[in-house]
């Protein structure tokens, strides 16, 4: 493994936001080994073919370059792509996938920090936290409680989850003590899987929009889920429903999203994800009073950088030392041979 070049892409300001300092957390483990990091300032896919080309290895990050097929036929020796992420839509998997290249995420790492994130979008959204806040702020203090009067209770209600993966299902564990129902639309997950949670499975998307009472979108981005909640499911739902998404911004599409809001086809909305990041200042979003904004953020704590990190170079040196990574997103069979 001595000698190995590892690729990572120097920080930009908005990637030092989210991941802290470049460097130090990946020579922690590359040191001991003798790999050659190496930091490249590439702002252009062309640029960065030329730091990469040769390389054994890429660290590749949230907010910086995507590695397209190009990039990925580019490559000469490179046997891992490695991610410190959940998501791996930054990455053509398939391109990675024929030319032999493991590509890994990091998919348990922050699952609590999202789910929290996900039930505190949920209270606030039908509580109407910010509604709430800002009419003590400006001497409304008697239109409060009339205002809560309007809905029910929050226990007894129905909470829909649009894929089942490992965040929703702490949101589960976190939201049946509130007293509400559980269902679950995902294709992918056995049955069993979900009502070992309490939770209903259902068979049809249609069925789950039309009985939630909260519909809660936790979707990879693929070219299956690019956009699919559109205008068709936002009218399945019901006028009083609120629609979460801590998931990807492109699974849904915002410009009907915006519509459903505006024309009362849902009643509110909790968002963490948008289709452009960050979001534009003109997008309709940021003057509705029927929405709940956060900043892509539900996955931030202090472990999340660091231990995601760390985990992405483990993964690197395990490929290296010609072992099976720990979390691949593609399958290599057999795998890559040392050299």
């Amino acid at each position: 493994m001595s000698g190995n070049k590892v690729v990572i892409q120097k920080f930009t300001s908005r990637m030092q936001s989210v991941w802290g300092e470049a460097l130090y957390i990946e020579r922690e483990t590359f040191d001991q080994g003798g790999v050659n990091l190496v930091e490249v300032e590439a702002e252009s896919e062309d640029a960065y073919i030329q730091s990469v080309k040769d390389a054994d290895a890429i660290l590749s990050h949230g907010g910086g370059i995507v590695i397209s097929k190009r990039i990925i036929d580019s490559l000469q020796n490179c046997r891992i792509i490695a991610l410190p992420s959940v998501g791996f839509d930054s990455v053509d998997i398939a391109a990675a996938t024929a030319r032999n290249i493991w590509v890994t995420n990091t998919p348990d790492v922050f699952i609590e920090e999202v789910a929290d994130h996900t039930m505190m979008l949920l209270l606030a959204s039908w509580r109407r936290l910010i509604t709430q806040d800002d009419m003590v702020r400006t001497g409304r203090w008697i239109e409060a409680r009339p205002m809560l009067n309007q809905f029910p209770r929050l226990y007894g209600q129905t909470l829909g989850f649009i894929a089942f993966g490992n965040i929703p299902r702490a949101v589960a564990r976190r939201a049946k003590p509130f007293g509400l129902n559980l269902l679950a639309f995902d294709p992918y997950i056995h049955e069993l899987e979900m009502i070992q949670y309490d939770v209903e499975p259902v068979a049809r998307l249609s069925e789950l929009l039309a009985r939630a009472d909260l519909v809660s979108a936790h979707l990879p981005l693929s070219e299956e889920t690019y956009k699919m909640i559109a205008e068709a499911e936002f009218k399945q739902m019901k006028s009083t429903a609120i629609f979460l998404n801590t998931g990807r911004g492109n699974t849904v599409d915002e410009a009907a999203l915006i519509k459903a809001l505006q024309e009362d086809w849902i009643a509110f909305a909790g968002l963490d994800v948008f289709e452009k990041e960050p979001i534009e200042p003109d997008n309709p979003l940021l003057t509705m009073e029927n929405v709940i904004l956060t900043a892509h953020a539900a996955s931030a704590s202090a472990r999340m950088p660091v231990e995601a990190r760390r985990r992405a170079a483990r993964e690197v040196v395990r490929v290296l030392q010609g072992q099976k990574p720990v979390s691949p997103v593609n399958d290599i069979s057999p795998p890559p041979k040392v050299v």
